[in-house]
């Protein structure tokens, strides 16, 4: 079979709903490949599937549900709950696979599959390759037999397990009593287990983006549009505010004047305070190609090194286990922590920072800003049909941007893994200097599209 890959993207299958590839025949294919792929003994295979709040999980759900069946694989269906959850409760519950019906932070109109091995890991590039081989694969002979179709049945304590394992990531004998929490769950998937974790924590809690109706997931609301978190916050007299995306995998932080804490600022915070502990089980952290340059002085002042890996938490993961690191994050608040999970899990991941916020007893403005930044801009290009990043002409760019750069600044062209899209950011300590890079690339990009 090929082993090329050309559905699954960084982050399994995405795109918009009912056009392809987010639509029922591929979901089918696909519940129907994975299945077989899965098959590894004479036992009843399982398979437990979760989804976010999109109207169209619905679809694809009915549509994974029937692929699996006619393979003859059993399903489990946990309903609306986070990315991490499915991750774990695959494990758990020793099911042969774990599927997630979500496209995050995406806009509602778009979803997307993602899939978990029974390990609860993302699977690797050459599985999802298998996988697509099968799919275009003539499967007459391979589906269950009339008497072997699988079953359907519903997980109906999928929230309460989560919530369970969540609250054990946080350190025994402490609580959150005292603190007020501005909790903005997206209108997605964590909009009942994460305001009810850290309520039963001991907090009090005020929920933001908790009202979902299927189309309003990370509507002006969630870790892409922290808006309403930061203005949350401040009318409440929070002590701090955490923003989950639409599937919680990933999460920002608002601090109690209402000002934003990254991804960056969160791994570091939770480096240091593992360091301490001698929680960390190497002197190293895995973040991306994204995350600052602040980040890394401030680690290396810790006596620990950055490692950097290519975007996408399943890579930050994958590094994360080839080197025993126990440690890693994207700046956008994908946090993953191997001790506790086996993919980003933004409210376990918020859990530790209330931790050492509590253990500190100061203000998360000052317990939260490790470092300060170098002066960062990221803008994207779209393009249509062919990507525009290897023309001469923004290969050319390129190495004049970097000359300028010098040692003391980064340059960073990548196409984005969901969307149509040239990622160009800069960073150096000219601020200035980074505004001219960016714009420079952008307007070659632009121009080498145009030429296409």
């Amino acid at each position: 079979m090929t082993k090329t890959r050309k559905l699954f993207g960084t982050d399994g299958i995405r795109g918009t709903a009912n056009q392809d590839p987010m639509t029922v025949e591929v979901a089918q294919k696909l519940g129907q490949a994975a299945g077989l792929r899965f098959m590894r003994g004479t036992h009843r295979h399982r398979v437990l599937l979760g989804k976010d709040t999109r109207l169209s999980g619905y679809m694809i759900e009915c549509a994974l549900v029937s692929g699996f069946l006619s393979a003859g694989v059993d399903v489990t269906l946990a309903g609306p709950m986070p990315t991490p959850a499915i991750a774990m409760l695959t494990r758990s519950l020793r099911a042969d696979l774990g599927v997630m019906i979500s496209a995050s932070h995406n806009p509602f109109g778009d979803n997307g599959i993602k899939l978990f091995g029974p390990d609860g890991f993302k699977l690797s590039d050459e599985t999802e390759a298998e996988i697509e081989a099968l799919m275009r694969a003539d499967l007459t002979g391979r589906l269950a037999t009339p008497e072997a179709i699988g079953r359907a049945s519903r997980l109906n304590d999928a929230a309460g397990r989560y919530i369970e394992n969540a609250k054990a990531s946080f350190p025994r004998g402490r609580r959150l009593d005292g603190l007020r929490i501005v909790i903005d769950c997206a209108n997605g998937a964590a909009y009942r287990v994460a305001p009810t974790a850290l309520w039963e924590l001991g907090a009090e809690v005020i929920r933001i983006g908790c009202e979902p109706n299927g189309v309003n997931i990370n509507e002006n609301c969630g870790s892409t549009r922290p808006e309403a978190l930061c203005a949350a916050v401040v009318a409440h007299e929070a002590h701090i505010g955490i923003a989950l995306d639409g599937d919680a995998d990933r999460l920002l932080i608002a601090d109690e004047q209402g000002r934003l804490i990254d991804g960056d600022q969160i791994l570091a915070l939770i480096a240091r305070s593992w360091s301490r502990q001698g929680r960390l089980s190497a002197k190293q952290v895995v973040a991306t190609v994204m995350s600052n340059m602040g980040l890394a002085r401030c680690l290396d002042g810790l006596g620990l090194e950055l490692v950097r890996t290519a975007v996408g938490d399943r890579y930050v993961v994958e590094r994360m286990r080839e080197l025993g690191v126990n440690l890693g994050g994207e700046q956008s608040g994908h946090m993953v922590l191997s001790d506790f999970a086996t993919t980003g899990d933004g409210l376990v991941a918020a859990l530790q920072v209330l931790a050492v916020l509590v253990e500190e007893g100061r203000p998360a403005s000052e317990v939260c800003r490790m470092f300060t930044p170098f002066p960062q801009l990221l803008r994207n290009v779209r393009f249509v049909g062919k990507s525009p990043l290897h023309a001469p002409a923004v290969q050319e760019a390129r190495r004049q941007a970097e000359a300028e750069l010098g040692t003391e600044g980064r340059l960073l062209l990548r196409e984005s893994g969901t969307e149509p899209l040239v990622r160009v950011m800069a960073e150096a300590e000219d601020p200035a200097l980074v505004e001219r890079v960016v714009a420079g690339m952008c307007a070659v990009i632009g121009s080498a599209q145009e030429a296409a």
